[in-house]
């Protein structure tokens, strides 16, 4: 290496030190353990599937001492980790409850499915949702950055974006799965399945006297139980909420409210050799369904 490459790059390398904040938290190398975390935790819940054989109490103590090593990076030097650990493995049997009837919510929602080991190994939004419940718990702790590189993981594996945040009860499916967007204040109740490139997310974001965005308030909509929602509809809005039993057809933009029961359809239309598309009325399930 020349003498004058070799002067750019410690001129570069000074540069940048110069740069970092003096105090920023070190965080080389925690996505690679929050993933291996993540995987573990999972094959701890389902030892049968994993990637090599191992023990459930081995997984979940390698599961547990890296979980231990990425919140010595984020908590305070005061906070006791260990409590948070224990939080965690407490909560994998309720953890492992509710995939269990994720899985049964697969298994009865797709013609294609023919065992509940093939929706184990082969479907991603099994991945993505075992994630997002064992994210949500550290969320609930008030954990700061990690179970958004957990879900963000998932994300990167799948195409299936799911904030820590979201609060989903039981019985939950994403048939295909790909570019499925939920966002934090999202709720969503039981018997829920959504298809492909589904986004529940913000209709607009409230900004502050200094002009910087409003964080902490309800944004994302209310989805009620036994709901479908057909690929590519996008629901926007915290004040939206769909409600029980309705079926929200593919390509629909939805703002406001629909009553329990209810179907939404995108009709689509030609005017003027353009192609346009508007939201029809709001109709009842039983004719929607003639």
């Amino acid at each position: 290496m020349g003498t004058t490459l070799e002067h750019l790059i410690e001129s570069a390398a000074a540069h940048l030190d110069a740069a970092e904040q003096p105090e920023a938290q070190d965080f080389c190398g925690f996505r690679q353990r929050a993933a291996e975390m993540t995987d573990l935790f999972i094959e701890a819940l389902f030892p049968r599937h994993a990637a090599a054989p191992i023990r459930r109490e081995d997984a979940l103590r390698q599961a547990a001492e890296l979980l231990e090593t990425c919140l010595l990076v984020v908590l305070p030097p005061s906070a006791r980790p260990e409590s948070v650990v224990r939080s965690m493995l407490e909560s994998l049997p309720e953890i492992r409850r509710q995939l269990g009837t994720d899985l049964e919510a697969a298994y009865r929602g797709d013609p294609a499915a023919r065992s509940i080991d093939e929706i184990i190994l082969c479907y991603p939004a099994f991945l993505a949702i075992s994630t997002y419940r064992l994210a949500h718990v550290l969320y609930q702790e008030r954990i700061p950055t990690l179970p958004r590189v957990m879900t963000e993981y998932a994300h990167r594996l799948t195409g299936i974006d799911i904030h820590p945040g979201a609060r989903i009860g039981d019985s939950f499916f994403i048939d295909h799965g790909t570019g499925v967007v939920i966002g934090e204040t999202t709720t969503i109740g039981e018997n829920v399945k959504l298809y492909q490139h589904v986004t529940l997310g913000a209709k607009s974001f409230d900004v502050g006297e200094d002009g910087t965005l409003v964080k902490g308030i309800k944004r994302h909509p209310d989805i009620g139980d036994r709901v479908v929602i057909y690929s590519g509809a996008t629901i926007l809005g915290g004040n939206t909420h769909i409600g029980n039993d309705c079926v929200i057809g593919g390509s629909v933009w939805l703002t406001h409210s629909v009553e329990a029961g209810k179907m939404v359809l995108a009709r689509t239309a030609v005017t003027d050799s353009s192609l346009t598309r508007d939201i029809t009325a709001v109709t009842s399930l039983e004719s929607a369904m003639l």
